[in-house]
Protein backbone atom coordinates (compact mmCIF):
# COMPACT_ATOMS: atom_id res chain seq x y z
CA UNK A 1 0.00 0.00 0.00
CA UNK A 2 1.33 3.46 -1.26
CA UNK A 3 1.89 6.28 1.30
CA UNK A 4 -0.82 8.15 -0.16
CA UNK A 5 -3.28 5.25 0.59
CA UNK A 6 -1.96 4.91 3.67
CA UNK A 7 -2.96 8.45 4.67
CA UNK A 8 -6.30 8.11 3.20
CA UNK A 9 -7.35 5.43 4.97
CA UNK A 10 -6.51 6.90 8.00
CA UNK A 11 -8.32 9.70 7.49
CA UNK A 12 -11.51 7.54 6.72
CA UNK A 13 -11.09 6.38 9.99
CA UNK A 14 -11.25 9.62 11.94
CA UNK A 15 -7.02 9.31 12.89
CA UNK A 16 -4.70 11.54 11.74
CA UNK A 17 -1.62 10.24 10.28
CA UNK A 18 1.80 10.44 10.88
CA UNK A 19 3.30 12.30 7.93
CA UNK A 20 7.06 11.66 7.11
CA UNK A 21 10.01 14.32 5.49
CA UNK A 22 8.79 12.52 2.09
CA UNK A 23 5.54 11.98 0.04
CA UNK A 24 2.86 14.73 1.24
CA UNK A 25 5.35 16.78 1.92
CA UNK A 26 7.74 16.44 -1.00
CA UNK A 27 11.16 14.94 -1.55
CA UNK A 28 13.05 17.91 -2.46
CA UNK A 29 13.56 18.70 1.98
CA UNK A 30 16.70 18.74 3.34
CA UNK A 31 17.25 16.96 6.66
CA UNK A 32 18.12 20.27 7.99
CA UNK A 33 14.77 21.73 6.75
CA UNK A 34 12.75 18.76 8.23
CA UNK A 35 14.60 18.69 11.77
CA UNK A 36 13.28 22.76 11.96
CA UNK A 37 10.15 21.76 10.99
CA UNK A 38 9.94 18.92 13.98
CA UNK A 39 11.61 21.28 16.34
CA UNK A 40 8.92 23.98 15.89
CA UNK A 41 6.21 21.12 15.82
CA UNK A 42 7.88 19.76 19.24
CA UNK A 43 7.80 23.32 20.51
CA UNK A 44 4.38 24.22 19.32
CA UNK A 45 2.34 21.00 21.31
CA UNK A 46 4.89 21.51 24.07
CA UNK A 47 4.09 25.07 24.96
CA UNK A 48 0.12 25.12 23.19
CA UNK A 49 -1.11 22.44 25.61
CA UNK A 50 -0.82 19.85 22.74
CA UNK A 51 -2.70 20.59 19.43
CA UNK A 52 -3.05 18.06 17.21
CA UNK A 53 -4.13 18.34 13.56
CA UNK A 54 -7.97 17.37 12.59
CA UNK A 55 -8.09 14.02 10.82
CA UNK A 56 -8.11 14.07 7.51
CA UNK A 57 -5.98 17.55 7.60
CA UNK A 58 -3.13 15.88 6.16
CA UNK A 59 -4.64 14.39 2.61
CA UNK A 60 -5.95 17.70 2.12
CA UNK A 61 -2.60 19.36 2.35
CA UNK A 62 -1.02 16.64 0.56
CA UNK A 63 -3.36 17.56 -2.32
CA UNK A 64 -2.91 20.84 -2.35
CA UNK A 65 0.80 20.60 -1.82
CA UNK A 66 1.20 23.25 0.41
CA UNK A 67 2.52 23.67 4.64
CA UNK A 68 0.12 23.69 6.94
CA UNK A 69 1.16 26.29 9.97
CA UNK A 70 0.88 25.41 13.31
CA UNK A 71 -1.81 28.13 15.67
CA UNK A 72 0.01 31.14 16.41
CA UNK A 73 0.95 31.03 20.26
CA UNK A 74 0.82 34.22 22.26
CA UNK A 75 3.02 35.54 25.75
CA UNK A 76 0.57 37.63 27.25
CA UNK A 77 1.29 39.84 30.25
CA UNK A 78 -1.50 41.99 31.26
CA UNK A 79 -5.56 40.95 32.23
CA UNK A 80 -6.49 40.68 27.78
CA UNK A 81 -6.44 37.43 26.61
CA UNK A 82 -6.48 37.10 22.74
CA UNK A 83 -6.99 34.60 19.97
CA UNK A 84 -5.64 34.36 16.10
CA UNK A 85 -7.80 32.53 13.87
CA UNK A 86 -6.56 32.14 10.43
CA UNK A 87 -2.76 31.15 9.03
CA UNK A 88 -1.37 34.68 8.75
CA UNK A 89 0.34 37.01 11.29
CA UNK A 90 -1.83 39.88 12.04
CA UNK A 91 -0.28 42.83 14.03
CA UNK A 92 -2.21 44.23 16.63
CA UNK A 93 -2.33 47.34 18.68
CA UNK A 94 -0.58 46.98 21.70
CA UNK A 95 -2.63 48.62 24.90
CA UNK A 96 -0.98 50.14 27.23
CA UNK A 97 1.03 47.87 30.05
CA UNK A 98 0.43 45.04 27.34
CA UNK A 99 3.73 42.77 26.48
CA UNK A 100 2.29 40.56 23.92
CA UNK A 101 4.50 38.81 21.51
CA UNK A 102 3.48 36.87 18.80
CA UNK A 103 5.97 33.62 17.45
CA UNK A 104 5.78 30.87 15.03
CA UNK A 105 7.97 28.93 17.74
CA UNK A 106 7.26 29.09 21.32
CA UNK A 107 9.87 27.86 23.81
CA UNK A 108 8.75 25.32 26.58
CA UNK A 109 9.66 27.40 29.52
CA UNK A 110 7.78 30.76 28.41
CA UNK A 111 4.35 30.85 30.25
CA UNK A 112 1.27 31.55 27.80
CA UNK A 113 -0.41 34.25 30.85
CA UNK A 114 2.04 36.30 33.84
CA UNK A 115 -1.02 34.97 36.90
CA UNK A 116 1.66 37.60 38.94
CA UNK A 117 1.51 40.35 37.00
CA UNK A 118 -2.36 39.84 36.63
CA UNK A 119 -3.25 38.93 40.28
CA UNK A 120 -1.13 42.57 40.76
CA UNK A 121 -3.49 44.12 38.63
CA UNK A 122 -6.45 43.54 40.22
CA UNK A 123 -5.10 44.63 43.24
CA UNK A 124 -4.22 47.71 41.84
CA UNK A 125 -7.53 48.23 40.07
CA UNK A 126 -9.21 46.86 43.92
CA UNK A 127 -7.36 49.53 45.64
CA UNK A 128 -8.20 52.49 43.04
CA UNK A 129 -11.78 51.55 42.93
CA UNK A 130 -12.55 52.24 46.57
CA UNK A 131 -9.52 54.62 47.09
CA UNK A 132 -11.73 57.63 47.11
CA UNK A 133 -14.13 56.78 49.43
CA UNK A 134 -15.10 58.45 53.06
CA UNK A 135 -13.60 56.76 55.91
CA UNK A 136 -16.34 54.84 58.07
CA UNK A 137 -16.72 54.78 62.28
CA UNK A 138 -18.22 51.83 63.71
CA UNK A 139 -17.79 52.33 67.92
CA UNK A 140 -21.33 53.30 69.22
CA UNK A 141 -20.93 51.53 72.68
CA UNK A 142 -20.29 53.03 75.77
CA UNK A 143 -20.09 50.64 78.68
CA UNK A 144 -22.54 51.06 81.43
CA UNK A 145 -21.02 50.84 85.03
CA UNK A 146 -23.35 47.93 85.12
CA UNK A 147 -22.24 45.89 82.55
CA UNK A 148 -18.91 46.36 83.29
CA UNK A 149 -18.60 45.36 86.74
CA UNK A 150 -20.20 41.94 86.21
CA UNK A 151 -17.63 39.14 87.73
CA UNK A 152 -17.11 36.46 85.05
CA UNK A 153 -19.10 33.84 87.40
CA UNK A 154 -21.76 36.39 86.76
CA UNK A 155 -21.44 36.51 83.30
CA UNK A 156 -21.00 32.79 82.70
CA UNK A 157 -24.57 32.05 85.20
CA UNK A 158 -25.95 34.87 83.03
CA UNK A 159 -25.19 33.20 79.34
CA UNK A 160 -26.25 29.35 80.74
CA UNK A 161 -29.49 30.59 82.36
CA UNK A 162 -30.49 32.15 79.13
CA UNK A 163 -30.58 29.43 76.77
CA UNK A 164 -27.05 28.90 77.57
CA UNK A 165 -25.68 30.92 75.33
CA UNK A 166 -22.06 30.45 73.66
CA UNK A 167 -19.77 33.03 72.85
CA UNK A 168 -16.49 32.26 71.01
CA UNK A 169 -14.17 34.84 68.87
CA UNK A 170 -12.86 33.44 65.29
CA UNK A 171 -10.71 35.79 64.41
CA UNK A 172 -7.36 33.91 63.46
CA UNK A 173 -4.63 34.87 66.08
CA UNK A 174 -4.99 36.34 69.46
CA UNK A 175 -8.50 36.39 70.46
CA UNK A 176 -10.45 39.50 71.26
CA UNK A 177 -12.45 39.36 75.00
CA UNK A 178 -15.95 39.13 74.36
CA UNK A 179 -18.06 41.86 75.68
CA UNK A 180 -20.27 41.55 78.87
CA UNK A 181 -23.98 40.87 78.11
CA UNK A 182 -26.45 43.92 78.84
CA UNK A 183 -28.84 43.41 81.52
CA UNK A 184 -31.04 46.41 80.80
CA UNK A 185 -31.88 48.86 77.28
CA UNK A 186 -30.63 51.07 79.46
CA UNK A 187 -27.16 49.58 79.85
CA UNK A 188 -26.85 49.37 75.24
CA UNK A 189 -28.81 52.69 74.67
CA UNK A 190 -28.59 55.23 77.22
CA UNK A 191 -26.79 57.69 74.80
CA UNK A 192 -29.55 56.96 72.18
CA UNK A 193 -32.14 58.99 73.40
CA UNK A 194 -34.61 58.17 70.44
CA UNK A 195 -34.13 54.31 70.22
CA UNK A 196 -35.66 54.13 74.06
CA UNK A 197 -38.02 56.03 72.82
CA UNK A 198 -39.25 53.36 70.19
CA UNK A 199 -38.18 50.41 72.93
CA UNK A 200 -40.90 51.80 75.42
CA UNK A 201 -43.49 52.52 72.75
CA UNK A 202 -43.47 48.86 71.83
CA UNK A 203 -43.46 47.99 75.04
CA UNK A 204 -41.26 45.58 75.83
CA UNK A 205 -40.10 44.86 79.19
CA UNK A 206 -35.90 43.49 78.40
CA UNK A 207 -33.78 42.65 76.24
CA UNK A 208 -34.23 38.60 75.06
CA UNK A 209 -30.84 36.98 75.64
CA UNK A 210 -29.60 37.12 71.53
CA UNK A 211 -29.87 41.25 71.96
CA UNK A 212 -28.59 41.38 75.43
CA UNK A 213 -25.47 39.73 73.84
CA UNK A 214 -25.28 40.94 70.42
CA UNK A 215 -25.70 44.74 71.22
CA UNK A 216 -22.51 45.47 72.96
CA UNK A 217 -20.96 43.18 70.01
CA UNK A 218 -22.48 45.04 66.74
CA UNK A 219 -22.32 48.39 68.60
CA UNK A 220 -18.45 48.04 68.61
CA UNK A 221 -18.27 47.45 65.03
CA UNK A 222 -17.49 44.54 65.24
CA UNK A 223 -18.81 41.61 62.80
CA UNK A 224 -20.93 38.75 64.40
CA UNK A 225 -22.50 35.64 63.59
CA UNK A 226 -25.65 35.08 65.46
CA UNK A 227 -27.52 32.12 65.68
CA UNK A 228 -30.95 31.82 67.04
CA UNK A 229 -33.89 30.43 66.16
CA UNK A 230 -37.27 32.46 64.83
CA UNK A 231 -39.05 34.74 67.40
CA UNK A 232 -36.36 35.93 70.18
CA UNK A 233 -35.80 39.36 68.54
CA UNK A 234 -32.73 38.56 66.13
CA UNK A 235 -34.04 40.99 63.74
CA UNK A 236 -33.81 43.82 66.06
CA UNK A 237 -30.22 42.76 67.10
CA UNK A 238 -29.17 44.26 64.13
CA UNK A 239 -31.77 46.57 63.40
CA UNK A 240 -31.16 48.95 66.43
CA UNK A 241 -27.17 48.94 65.82
CA UNK A 242 -27.79 49.68 62.12
CA UNK A 243 -29.86 52.99 62.68
CA UNK A 244 -27.09 54.23 65.29
CA UNK A 245 -24.97 52.85 62.46
CA UNK A 246 -25.84 55.32 59.86
CA UNK A 247 -26.95 58.33 61.55
CA UNK A 248 -23.56 58.85 63.06
CA UNK A 249 -21.87 58.12 60.01
CA UNK A 250 -19.09 61.31 59.07
CA UNK A 251 -20.41 61.77 55.53
CA UNK A 252 -23.81 63.37 55.93
CA UNK A 253 -26.64 60.85 54.26
CA UNK A 254 -27.86 63.53 51.35
CA UNK A 255 -23.80 63.81 50.25
CA UNK A 256 -23.87 59.65 50.63
CA UNK A 257 -25.51 58.72 46.55
CA UNK A 258 -27.13 55.31 47.54
CA UNK A 259 -28.06 53.06 50.29
CA UNK A 260 -25.79 53.02 53.80
CA UNK A 261 -27.14 49.26 54.94
CA UNK A 262 -28.42 46.88 52.69
CA UNK A 263 -30.35 43.58 54.28
CA UNK A 264 -30.06 40.69 51.92
CA UNK A 265 -33.11 37.57 53.25
CA UNK A 266 -34.06 34.55 51.13
CA UNK A 267 -37.49 35.05 50.62
CA UNK A 268 -39.78 37.34 49.69
CA UNK A 269 -41.78 36.92 52.94
CA UNK A 270 -38.65 37.80 55.22
CA UNK A 271 -37.92 40.73 53.55
CA UNK A 272 -41.45 42.11 53.76
CA UNK A 273 -41.32 41.03 57.78
CA UNK A 274 -38.17 43.11 57.99
CA UNK A 275 -39.00 46.01 56.30
CA UNK A 276 -42.65 46.47 58.49
CA UNK A 277 -39.85 45.84 61.81
CA UNK A 278 -37.67 48.62 60.13
CA UNK A 279 -40.79 50.76 59.67
CA UNK A 280 -42.29 50.40 62.69
CA UNK A 281 -39.26 51.59 64.67
CA UNK A 282 -38.55 55.00 63.24
CA UNK A 283 -35.45 56.58 63.64
CA UNK A 284 -33.83 60.04 62.03
CA UNK A 285 -36.07 59.67 59.01
CA UNK A 286 -34.53 56.96 57.81
CA UNK A 287 -36.21 55.80 55.00
CA UNK A 288 -36.32 52.15 53.90
CA UNK A 289 -37.34 50.09 50.59
CA UNK A 290 -38.09 46.13 50.14
CA UNK A 291 -36.78 44.86 46.86
CA UNK A 292 -37.91 41.28 45.85
CA UNK A 293 -38.77 39.37 43.03
CA UNK A 294 -42.22 39.03 41.96
CA UNK A 295 -43.24 42.53 43.23
CA UNK A 296 -43.30 45.39 40.92
CA UNK A 297 -40.32 46.19 39.46
CA UNK A 298 -40.94 49.04 38.06
CA UNK A 299 -42.49 50.84 41.65
CA UNK A 300 -39.40 49.32 43.33
CA UNK A 301 -36.81 51.24 40.77
CA UNK A 302 -38.79 54.39 41.05
CA UNK A 303 -38.54 54.05 45.23
CA UNK A 304 -35.11 53.34 44.60
CA UNK A 305 -34.15 56.09 42.49
CA UNK A 306 -35.57 58.71 44.83
CA UNK A 307 -32.80 58.11 47.43
CA UNK A 308 -33.19 55.06 50.14
CA UNK A 309 -31.14 54.77 53.63
CA UNK A 310 -31.80 51.20 53.91
CA UNK A 311 -32.41 48.57 51.41
CA UNK A 312 -34.04 44.76 52.80
CA UNK A 313 -33.78 42.43 49.09
CA UNK A 314 -33.53 39.16 47.68
CA UNK A 315 -30.57 38.17 45.81
CA UNK A 316 -32.12 37.73 42.71
CA UNK A 317 -34.07 40.93 42.83
CA UNK A 318 -31.30 43.23 43.80
CA UNK A 319 -28.75 41.65 41.76
CA UNK A 320 -30.96 42.47 38.00
CA UNK A 321 -31.05 46.24 39.58
CA UNK A 322 -27.49 46.22 40.71
CA UNK A 323 -26.13 44.78 36.73
CA UNK A 324 -28.81 47.33 35.46
CA UNK A 325 -27.15 50.05 37.44
CA UNK A 326 -30.44 50.80 39.22
CA UNK A 327 -28.58 50.68 42.11
CA UNK A 328 -25.31 51.63 43.61
CA UNK A 329 -24.04 49.82 47.02
CA UNK A 330 -20.65 51.12 46.46
CA UNK A 331 -22.44 53.37 49.82
CA UNK A 332 -23.46 50.51 51.87
CA UNK A 333 -21.28 50.55 55.16
CA UNK A 334 -23.66 48.35 57.10
CA UNK A 335 -24.25 44.75 55.91
CA UNK A 336 -26.57 41.85 56.99
CA UNK A 337 -26.91 38.20 55.86
CA UNK A 338 -29.93 36.95 57.22
CA UNK A 339 -30.41 33.52 57.38
CA UNK A 340 -27.65 33.19 55.30
CA UNK A 341 -27.17 29.17 55.39
CA UNK A 342 -30.81 29.64 53.75
CA UNK A 343 -30.18 31.41 50.98
CA UNK A 344 -26.74 29.37 50.52
CA UNK A 345 -29.06 26.25 50.54
CA UNK A 346 -31.23 27.95 47.67
CA UNK A 347 -28.18 28.77 45.27
CA UNK A 348 -28.00 31.90 45.89
CA UNK A 349 -24.48 31.93 46.49
CA UNK A 350 -23.57 33.64 42.98
CA UNK A 351 -26.01 36.10 42.84
CA UNK A 352 -24.37 37.34 46.95
CA UNK A 353 -21.22 37.51 45.23
CA UNK A 354 -21.88 39.96 42.46
CA UNK A 355 -23.59 42.31 45.05
CA UNK A 356 -20.62 42.02 47.15
CA UNK A 357 -18.40 43.02 44.34
CA UNK A 358 -19.97 46.63 44.52
CA UNK A 359 -20.08 46.53 48.55
CA UNK A 360 -17.22 48.01 49.82
CA UNK A 361 -15.04 45.66 51.63
CA UNK A 362 -13.82 47.44 55.08
CA UNK A 363 -18.00 47.29 55.80
CA UNK A 364 -19.27 46.04 58.72
CA UNK A 365 -21.01 42.02 58.52
CA UNK A 366 -23.93 40.87 60.52
CA UNK A 367 -24.74 37.12 59.19
CA UNK A 368 -28.22 35.68 60.76
CA UNK A 369 -28.89 31.81 61.12
CA UNK A 370 -32.26 31.00 61.42
CA UNK A 371 -32.03 27.71 62.81
CA UNK A 372 -30.95 26.58 66.36
CA UNK A 373 -27.80 24.48 66.73
CA UNK A 374 -28.21 21.05 67.93
CA UNK A 375 -27.21 21.61 71.41
CA UNK A 376 -30.04 24.37 72.06
CA UNK A 377 -32.75 21.68 70.06
CA UNK A 378 -34.54 21.46 74.18
CA UNK A 379 -34.53 25.13 74.90
CA UNK A 380 -36.03 25.80 71.52
CA UNK A 381 -38.81 23.87 71.96
CA UNK A 382 -39.26 24.12 75.70
CA UNK A 383 -42.61 26.06 75.55
CA UNK A 384 -44.21 24.10 72.99
CA UNK A 385 -46.17 21.16 74.42
CA UNK A 386 -45.38 18.42 71.25
CA UNK A 387 -47.62 15.75 70.56
CA UNK A 388 -46.88 12.49 68.23
CA UNK A 389 -49.15 10.86 66.15
CA UNK A 390 -48.52 7.52 64.67
CA UNK A 391 -50.19 6.80 61.65
CA UNK A 392 -50.10 5.98 57.78
CA UNK A 393 -50.59 8.07 54.94
CA UNK A 394 -54.65 7.18 53.94
CA UNK A 395 -55.28 8.65 57.53
CA UNK A 396 -54.20 11.64 57.62
CA UNK A 397 -56.58 13.45 56.16
CA UNK A 398 -59.15 11.80 59.14
CA UNK A 399 -57.25 12.72 61.63
CA UNK A 400 -56.20 16.59 60.62
CA UNK A 401 -59.92 16.99 59.34
CA UNK A 402 -60.69 15.87 62.97
CA UNK A 403 -58.54 18.36 64.50
CA UNK A 404 -59.65 21.39 62.13
CA UNK A 405 -63.62 20.61 63.41
CA UNK A 406 -62.80 20.76 66.89
CA UNK A 407 -60.65 24.04 67.33
CA UNK A 408 -61.88 26.61 69.56
CA UNK A 409 -62.74 30.33 67.59
CA UNK A 410 -59.47 31.88 69.86
CA UNK A 411 -57.44 29.06 67.91
CA UNK A 412 -54.70 30.06 65.28
CA UNK A 413 -53.27 27.30 63.38
CA UNK A 414 -50.32 26.65 60.78
CA UNK A 415 -50.41 23.60 58.68
CA UNK A 416 -46.92 22.56 57.34
CA UNK A 417 -46.83 20.58 54.39
CA UNK A 418 -43.61 18.95 52.13
CA UNK A 419 -45.24 20.05 48.73
CA UNK A 420 -47.20 22.83 46.87
CA UNK A 421 -49.67 20.19 45.64
CA UNK A 422 -50.09 18.89 48.97
CA UNK A 423 -51.73 22.53 50.05
CA UNK A 424 -53.53 23.27 47.20
CA UNK A 425 -55.55 19.84 47.48
CA UNK A 426 -55.68 19.96 50.91
CA UNK A 427 -57.01 23.50 51.20
CA UNK A 428 -59.69 22.92 48.78
CA UNK A 429 -60.78 19.78 50.10
CA UNK A 430 -61.00 21.36 53.08
CA UNK A 431 -62.75 24.92 51.84
CA UNK A 432 -65.53 22.07 50.33
CA UNK A 433 -65.63 20.94 53.76
CA UNK A 434 -66.95 24.85 54.57
CA UNK A 435 -63.48 25.25 56.68
CA UNK A 436 -61.89 28.60 55.95
CA UNK A 437 -58.35 28.57 55.41
CA UNK A 438 -55.59 29.84 53.31
CA UNK A 439 -52.56 28.31 51.59
CA UNK A 440 -48.89 29.99 51.03
CA UNK A 441 -46.55 28.71 48.58
CA UNK A 442 -43.93 29.35 45.86
CA UNK A 443 -46.48 28.75 43.03
CA UNK A 444 -48.84 31.23 44.10
CA UNK A 445 -48.88 35.41 42.74
CA UNK A 446 -47.13 37.52 45.27
CA UNK A 447 -49.98 39.20 45.44
CA UNK A 448 -52.20 35.99 46.63
CA UNK A 449 -49.31 35.51 49.05
CA UNK A 450 -49.56 39.08 50.63
CA UNK A 451 -53.12 38.86 51.26
CA UNK A 452 -52.93 35.29 52.63
CA UNK A 453 -50.55 36.70 55.30
CA UNK A 454 -52.47 39.51 56.09
CA UNK A 455 -56.11 37.41 56.28
CA UNK A 456 -53.61 34.86 58.95
CA UNK A 457 -51.79 37.91 61.04
CA UNK A 458 -55.26 40.07 61.46
CA UNK A 459 -57.44 36.64 62.34
CA UNK A 460 -59.64 36.74 59.53
CA UNK A 461 -58.93 33.45 58.38
CA UNK A 462 -56.80 31.27 61.71
CA UNK A 463 -55.74 28.39 59.70
CA UNK A 464 -52.62 28.34 56.92
CA UNK A 465 -51.63 25.44 55.00
CA UNK A 466 -47.80 26.27 54.10
CA UNK A 467 -44.24 24.88 52.55
CA UNK A 468 -41.14 25.40 54.51
CA UNK A 469 -39.88 27.54 52.18
CA UNK A 470 -42.95 29.97 51.78
CA UNK A 471 -43.34 30.39 55.42
CA UNK A 472 -39.50 31.74 55.65
CA UNK A 473 -40.08 35.24 57.66
CA UNK A 474 -43.82 34.43 58.98
CA UNK A 475 -43.61 36.40 62.35
CA UNK A 476 -47.11 35.92 63.76
CA UNK A 477 -47.19 35.90 67.38
CA UNK A 478 -50.54 34.85 68.52
CA UNK A 479 -50.47 31.10 66.76
CA UNK A 480 -51.57 28.50 68.74
CA UNK A 481 -50.68 25.50 67.29
CA UNK A 482 -48.21 24.30 64.69
CA UNK A 483 -49.28 21.03 62.64
CA UNK A 484 -46.65 18.94 60.47
CA UNK A 485 -49.20 17.33 58.59
CA UNK A 486 -45.96 16.09 56.65
CA UNK A 487 -42.38 15.61 58.81
CA UNK A 488 -40.12 17.75 57.70
CA UNK A 489 -36.62 16.89 55.84
CA UNK A 490 -34.68 16.80 58.77
CA UNK A 491 -34.82 17.41 62.10
CA UNK A 492 -33.37 21.08 62.37
CA UNK A 493 -36.32 22.30 60.28
CA UNK A 494 -38.89 20.03 62.70
CA UNK A 495 -37.50 22.62 65.45
CA UNK A 496 -37.81 25.40 63.30
CA UNK A 497 -41.67 24.90 62.62
CA UNK A 498 -42.62 23.98 65.94
CA UNK A 499 -41.04 27.35 67.02
CA UNK A 500 -43.35 28.94 65.40
CA UNK A 501 -45.89 28.73 68.36
CA UNK A 502 -44.89 29.29 72.07
CA UNK A 503 -42.83 32.62 71.07
CA UNK A 504 -42.89 35.68 73.22
CA UNK A 505 -43.29 34.24 76.11
CA UNK A 506 -46.92 32.17 75.24
CA UNK A 507 -46.87 28.37 75.52
CA UNK A 508 -47.92 26.43 72.24
CA UNK A 509 -48.88 23.21 70.90
CA UNK A 510 -47.81 21.03 68.63
CA UNK A 511 -49.34 18.07 66.55
CA UNK A 512 -47.16 16.11 64.69
CA UNK A 513 -48.38 13.19 62.24
CA UNK A 514 -45.52 10.44 61.39
CA UNK A 515 -45.51 7.59 59.35
CA UNK A 516 -43.63 4.24 58.62
CA UNK A 517 -41.75 6.78 55.98
CA UNK A 518 -40.61 8.88 58.22
CA UNK A 519 -38.72 5.84 60.51
CA UNK A 520 -35.42 7.38 59.80
CA UNK A 521 -35.62 10.32 61.79
CA UNK A 522 -37.50 8.32 64.71
CA UNK A 523 -34.20 8.35 66.82
CA UNK A 524 -33.43 12.42 66.75
CA UNK A 525 -36.93 13.08 67.11
CA UNK A 526 -36.58 11.13 70.50
CA UNK A 527 -34.05 12.70 71.48
CA UNK A 528 -35.74 16.25 71.13
CA UNK A 529 -38.66 14.94 72.47
CA UNK A 530 -36.50 13.72 75.71
CA UNK A 531 -34.67 17.03 76.26
CA UNK A 532 -37.38 18.80 76.16
CA UNK A 533 -39.12 16.31 79.02
CA UNK A 534 -42.57 15.67 76.44
CA UNK A 535 -44.01 12.25 76.49
CA UNK A 536 -42.59 9.83 74.07
CA UNK A 537 -44.78 7.44 72.27
CA UNK A 538 -44.40 3.68 72.32
CA UNK A 539 -44.67 3.26 68.80
CA UNK A 540 -42.13 5.69 68.27
CA UNK A 541 -39.77 4.01 70.14
CA UNK A 542 -40.42 0.72 68.23
CA UNK A 543 -40.12 2.32 65.30
CA UNK A 544 -36.38 3.64 65.94
CA UNK A 545 -35.52 0.28 67.16
CA UNK A 546 -37.00 -1.04 63.79
CA UNK A 547 -34.86 1.01 61.82
CA UNK A 548 -31.52 0.49 63.41
CA UNK A 549 -31.91 -2.93 63.43
CA UNK A 550 -33.15 -2.71 59.64
CA UNK A 551 -29.85 -0.14 58.97
CA UNK A 552 -27.61 -2.88 60.32
CA UNK A 553 -28.72 -5.79 58.59
CA UNK A 554 -28.13 -3.65 55.35
CA UNK A 555 -24.80 -2.63 56.54
CA UNK A 556 -24.21 -6.44 57.26
CA UNK A 557 -25.36 -7.79 53.78
CA UNK A 558 -23.13 -5.28 51.99
CA UNK A 559 -20.06 -5.60 54.02
CA UNK A 560 -20.33 -9.50 53.52
CA UNK A 561 -21.53 -8.79 49.82
CA UNK A 562 -17.74 -7.27 49.13
CA UNK A 563 -15.15 -9.20 46.69
CA UNK A 564 -13.00 -11.11 48.85
CA UNK A 565 -9.06 -10.88 48.57
CA UNK A 566 -7.16 -7.58 47.65
CA UNK A 567 -8.95 -4.82 46.03
CA UNK A 568 -9.45 -4.23 42.69
CA UNK A 569 -7.81 -1.11 40.68
CA UNK A 570 -9.43 1.06 38.76
CA UNK A 571 -7.43 3.46 36.20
Amino acid sequence: MSRRESAANASSSGVAPRRSSAGSRGAGRTAAEEQNRRGRVGSSRGAGGGWREPAGATAEAAAAGGRREPPLCFGVKNDVVGAVIGRDIIEFQPSVGTDTSTSDSVTEDQPLIDWDQIREDALKWEKKKWADLPPIKKNFYIESATTSSMSQVQIDNWRKENFNITCDDLKDGEKRPIPNPICKFEDAFQSYPEVMENIKRAGFQKPTPIQSQAWPIVLQGIDLIGVAQTGTGKTLSYLMPGFIHLDSQPLAREQRNGPGMLVLTPTRELALQVEAECSKYSYSDLKSVCVYGGGDRDGQIQDVSKGVDIIIATPGRLNDLQMNNFVNLKSVTYLVLDEADKMLDMGFEPQIMKILLDVRPDRQTIMTRGGPLLGSYAKAVSTVKQNIIITTEEEKRTHIQTFLENMSPKDKVIVFVSRKAVADHLSSDLILRHISVESLHGNREQSDREKALENFKTGKVRILIATDLASRGLDVHDITHVYNYDFPRNIEEYVHRVGRTGRAGRTGMSITLITRNDWRVATELINILERANQSIPEELVLMAERYKANKLKREMEKKMGKPQGKPQKFH
